[in-house]
């Protein structure tokens, strides 16, 4: 059995639609494609069947990930955490202690992740060193470029 996997409503939902997507879309125009290529004659020497096998068993080998994925997810009741530490799922703004800069992120599941958004993933540096620490804690972490120390301002959810 693998390990439990952490996901937001949303973020399960997208890997749903992923395999819903995989399995009901692109595996039949997999099938199309193999039967095409098959028509064309001898397969000992037929490239475009051997590459539509191929593409088929890339498919197959997503699809069994994204299943075996599923099985171990677990979607996450924010209702039930505490806020007065540093979890997954928690928004926190750090100010860096050098030079003196803001900076708000939420922490999620590796999947979920997107620096963009502010999304940043719980097995990151950063999120690795604020877990688990409250409102006033600082926290040094070591980053690429060295260890920086930053400042818990605030935990919401």
């Amino acid at each position: 059995m693998s390990e439990t996997k952490y996901f937001t409503e949303e973020g399960l939902q997208r890997l749903k639609d992923e395999l819903a997507e995989l399995i009901n879309r692109e595996r039949p125009k997999i099938s199309q494609m193999i039967a095409e290529a098959r028509d064309k004659g001898d397969l000992s020497e037929n490239a475009e069947y051997d590459a539509a096998k191929e593409a088929q068993g890339m498919l197959e080998m997503k699809i069994s990930q994204l299943q075996d994925l599923l099985m171990s997810a677990r979607v996450l009741d924010e209702s039930k955490m505490d806020t007065t530490k540093v979890l997954l799922l928690s928004k926190v703004k750090i100010k860096n202690l050098k030079n003196g800069a803001s900076m708000s992120y939420v922490l999620v599941p590796e999947k979920e992740a997107d620096l963009k958004s502010g999304k940043i993933s719980v097995n990151s540096p950063i999120a690795k060193g604020l877990l688990g620490k409250s409102v006033g804690d600082m926290a040094e972490i070591a980053v690429p470029a060295g260890k920086m120390t930053f400042e818990i301002i605030e935990i919401s959810r």
